[in-house]
């Protein structure tokens, strides 16, 4: 599979959550190489001090927002999400670029399954107004 490599810089020049969506969307493709049987390798990865530790500042830096945008705080379930999905080769090589802010965002739960699997209709579209005579539950 062949992916451009996304990074925060360029994320945070698109503007709308729709744009940096599109920007990251795997349209279902979420790798050649799954885990399997190496599962326990990217579980040691997320309890190591190393990743709690960039977890903090990506989590920092984008104000605890989905997609790192204002005003989309992320309440429950918030996700690191790696824009370029790490491989098993990844953690047993060391590479670097899985502990880079510069290729993480953060995310909620339901957004980070969007972008992986393509299905947009997960994602948060606001807060419904309400208005005298609604009848509509929601």
């Amino acid at each position: 599979m062949s992916l451009t490599t996304r990074t925060y810089s360029e994320l945070r020049r698109l503007e709308t959550f729709d744009e940096r969506f599109d920007y990251l969307s795997l349209n279902g493709m979420v790798g050649d190489i799954t885990f399997g049987f190496d599962r326990y390798m990217n579980q040691q990865f997320y309890t190591s001090r190393e990743w709690k530790q960039v977890r903090q500042h990506v989590i920092a830096r984008d104000n605890g927002c989905d997609l790192g945008i204002e005003g989309f705080e992320v309440f429950a379930k918030l996700v690191i999400h790696h824009m370029n999905p790490m491989s098993v080769d990844d953690i047993r090589h060391g590479n670097e670029a899985i502990l880079e802010p510069e290729f993480l965002i953060t995310t909620c739960h339901k957004t980070h399954n969007a972008i992986h699997y393509g299905d947009k209709s997960q994602l948060f579209r606001g807060v419904t107004e309400r208005t005298a005579g609604d009848t509509k539950l929601w």
